[in-house]
């Protein structure tokens, strides 16, 4: 049962061995990320200064000149938390525990909850630690893949039958990275059903929520569903905040609310106190700065689907319904001799599939960042000198 044995129990049980190995993803950034001149597969959307920032609110800039350097709550600051509460129905600021961005909650979650006997059940393709954390604590791992055929979909009654009597945990992307896919929400209300009726846990990656193309379809936050669910939120997709280096979890969950916050104590242990303030005012006006970053995804969806329909001999896509990143394909050659070419002879930056352990020939676009349209017309310019 979720919440069974409490601390005790945990510290009780044996040790992982963790053996993890390297972040592909982020070690392709580090060879490319800060000398490409065009990031044509950035996963965040459209940053701002500081300056802006504080411009939101007139006298926030004379506020955060006073903000305090000392240490702050391990929990996150109570405004903030009050803050993060409000993006959810049923959500306490006690509910919420804040990160130093979404990797160390991935972690630390994984690090909570799993031992090398339990079976977890992954979304994929995914951003690697949503894998390679529970991997490494020697737990067996089971893809649920995404499906292109069905727009990147997944297929409930594949769940059903991949389930073990040792597994632990569900974990999804929803808005979904690299796909762009966003699950309709009678198979999340389904899904969520299916995790609390086999009391397993669902990690709910909901860092792009609030990115959907059409408002009406934005779900539900799974943190609301009931005590089985950890939402996962962040200020740097959606927001376009990522130099804050804020993200957080949500649960009603308390046994896994504090193995995690016993865990903070050995990983960040608090949160830098002017990135609190900052976020604490991004989120207050948090509909402003999705809105914005929505009308730049929309703007430049238009420019991907010319550029889509004038190489349709080159590439295929799912137009992305949720979220400033997608998932085409290379119809022929190589995607990872592709990639390296594009950016050696012409500046842009795609990411290969293969960093997403995926060998089909996609690769990862993202269109959430105001220069695109000049990305594009690079990118036609190597297409047009390339067999």
């Amino acid at each position: 049962m979720i919440g069974s044995g409490g601390f005790r129990t945990f510290l009780e049980r044996k040790p992982p061995k963790m053996k993890i190995s390297p972040f592909k993803l982020e070690r392709y950034f580090a060879k490319y990320e800060f000398s490409a001149e065009y990031i044509l597969c950035a996963s965040d959307c459209e940053s701002m200064s500081i300056a802006d920032l504080l411009n939101m609110e007139p006298e926030a800039a004379e506020k955060f000149k006073e903000v305090w350097l000392g240490y702050t709550e391990s929990q996150g600051s109570p405004a903030l938390r009050n803050e993060i509460s409000r993006m959810y129905e049923t959500i306490l600021p006690e509910q919420v525990l804040v990160h130093s961005g979404a990797e160390e909650a991935i972690m630390n979650f994984m690090l909570a909850m799993l031992t090398e006997d339990d079976h977890v059940i992954v979304h994929f393709p995914c951003y690697q630690s949503l894998a390679e954390v529970a991997k490494g604590l020697g737990c067996q791992v089971t893809p649920w893949r995404a499906r292109e055929e069905m727009g990147w979909g997944l297929d409930l009654d594949e769940l059903h039958r991949i389930v073990r009597p040792s597994t632990r945990a569900v974990i999804v992307n929803i808005p979904h990275n690299p796909t762009g896919f966003l699950m309709p929400k009678e198979d999340f209300l389904a899904l969520n059903h299916f995790v609390q009726e086999n009391g397993l846990l669902l990690f709910f990656d909901e860092v792009y929520r609030e990115s959907e193309l059409d408002p009406v379809n934005c779900l539900p936050a799974a943190c609301d569903q009931g005590a089985h669910a950890v939402s996962l939120g962040v200020t740097s997709k959606t927001y376009g905040l990522p130099g804050l280096r804020i993200g957080w979890i949500a649960t009603k969950n308390t046994d896994v609310y504090n193995r995690m916050a016993a865990l903070k104590d050995y990983t960040t242990i608090c949160n830098a106190a002017p990135s609190e303030f900052l976020a604490e005012l991004a989120l207050r006006h948090r509909q402003e700065l999705a809105q914005r970053n929505l009308n730049i995804i929309r703007s430049n969806l238009t420019v991907l689907d010319g550029l889509m329909g004038r190489w349709r001999d080159r590439f295929t896509w799912v137009r992305p319904r949720a979220g400033s990143i997608a998932y085409p394909k290379l119809i022929k050659g190589s995607v990872e001799e592709f990639c390296e070419e594009l950016v050696r002879r012409v500046g842009v930056l795609l990411l290969p599939g293969d960093l997403f352990d995926d060998p089909t020939n996609h690769f990862r676009l993202g269109f959430g960042r105001t220069n695109l349209p000049h990305a594009v017309a690079r990118l036609e310019q190597f297409l047009a000198q390339s067999p």
